[in-house]
Order: C-alpha cells, then structure tokens, then sequence
C-alpha cells in the first residue's frame, strides 16, 4: 500500500514539521494551509472541530492516509473530532512528553489563544507535577504569516510578551511559527534559558507508522492566498513551496 501523510495548519507554521519529515522519509505530503477562515486559535471549539472534520474529510479524497495536526490550537480539539479511520497525531501530547523528560524548573510557555485558555496544556503538565507560566503570544503568530521575522514592530511585540517569562529554565514554543524566530526570541530572555521546539520528537512518531511513499510528489493547498503562503513559507522556514493550490472548503 502507498502512503500519504497530510500535515494541516492554520498557516505555514507546520512546515517546520514538513522540513523534518522531508529530511527523514520519503513519503508523499499534503500540506492544507487554512488561512482563508477565522484564524484557528481564535475559533470556539465546536467551530474548529466541525472545521477540522470538514478538512480531513477532504484530504482524504485526495489519498491521505496518515495525518499530523501541526497547530497547537488545532491540537486542543482532537478529542471531539468525529471517526475519521486513519491515524491522527497531535502536537499537543508529544510537546508535554518531550518537555517533562527534561525536568524544568521554571517552565514558561507562550501560545495562541485557544492554546492557553483552553488549559490543556496546564491540565497535562500537572500530571508530572509541572506549573507553568503560560503567556498569549497570538500577535506573533500573525507578523510570521505575513513573512515578517525580524522587523522592530515583532521584536518590540516579542519582547513585551515575553518579559514576564525571561527568567524562566525552559520556555515552550506551543505554535509551530514560533521556531522561525527562535534566534530573536533568545535575545530577549535570559542567556540560560532553553526553548522547547516539540516538532523534532513528533519525528519518531511519524516515523513509527512506516510510511511507504512511492514515486508521489508533494502538494501544497491553502484555502488562503497561495502567493501568501510561498512568500511566508520561504521566508520564515526557507521553504520553497512551488505552486501552491487554491482551495475554497
């Protein structure tokens, strides 16, 4: 049997998840870029689940086989999605895994909206025992899409966001755009702190389903614009994404 993996995001934070998962398999990847609905991280929960459905749905059509949930918001609203009979990973449960092995001692944590207020990810570190300090960070999400990665409007947004965390041990990345600034980030914190970027332990997950790709090539579809998308993509991750595809859902 061939595989295809579908990876979905809201915008192009997941091809930071796509860059690994290239560099590691060769299975064919459709990445869904939905940046042409209300932003994930700012849905109600029912809106988003009935969202996600409707997109897998989708890309099933189009021979999806295995699927990787690259948005933290997205993530939160995994356990109220229908039946769809394939495997379905988050991002959520493998950040928490990741980060616990490492035993913070002030962890902080910057996200969308839905991503913190949802507290799942407070609620799963209190099962190691974890506090978190938790900060909205939904305006940088943003600046990223739109290719912005080092003006000072994103510096000064970061550094205000990120002010009450510098002295924190560890501070999670929980959105997949966040690593394309990481180096920015760094200097805005204290020298000793660490970010925690839990896309590279997804890897070994996608890599347990033992994907066989074939000759299929890579798509790349947004219900968005697609010159957006390529510009964004290139300039936050370096990602070239040729040609990308128009989707209305």
């Amino acid at each position: 049997m061939k595989h295809r993996l579908g990876i979905i995001d809201w915008g192009i934070g997941g091809v930071s998840i796509y860059k690994l998962v290239k560099a590691k398999t060769n299975v064919p990847v459709t990445y869904f870029s939905d940046t042409g609905v209300t932003p994930y991280g700012k849905m109600s929960r029912g809106e988003l689940s009935t969202r996600l459905d409707h997109v897998i749905d989708f890309l099933k059509t189009l021979g999806v086989t295995h699927l990787v949930i690259g948005c933290n918001a997205a993530s939160t609203a995994l356990p109220f999605l229908k039946e769809h009979n394939i495997p379905i990973e988050g991002v959520i449960e493998t950040a928490v895994e990741s980060t616990a092995k490492l035993n913070p001692m002030r962890l902080g944590l910057i996200g969308g909206r839905r991503t913190v207020v949802s507290g799942t990810y407070r609620c799963a570190f209190a099962e190691y025992g974890i506090n978190v300090r938790q900060r909205i960070a939904q305006p940088l999400s943003g600046l990223i899409e739109s290719g912005d990665v080092s003006s000072a409007m994103l510096r000064e947004t970061a550094r205000r966001i990120l002010t009450p965390l510098k002295n924190c041990s560890h501070i999670l990345l929980a959105c997949t755009h966040y690593p394309a600034i990481t180096p920015l980030l760094a200097e805005l914190v204290s020298p000793q702190t660490k970010f925690i970027d839990p896309a590279a332990a997804l890897l070994p997950k996608v890599e347990q389903w033992k994907l066989n790709g074939g000759s299929g090539v890579d798509e790349f579809l947004t219900s968005g614009n697609p010159s957006d998308m390529r510009r964004a993509a290139k300039a936050a991750f370096g990602v070239d994404v040729n040609d990308p595809i128009q989707k209305k859902l």
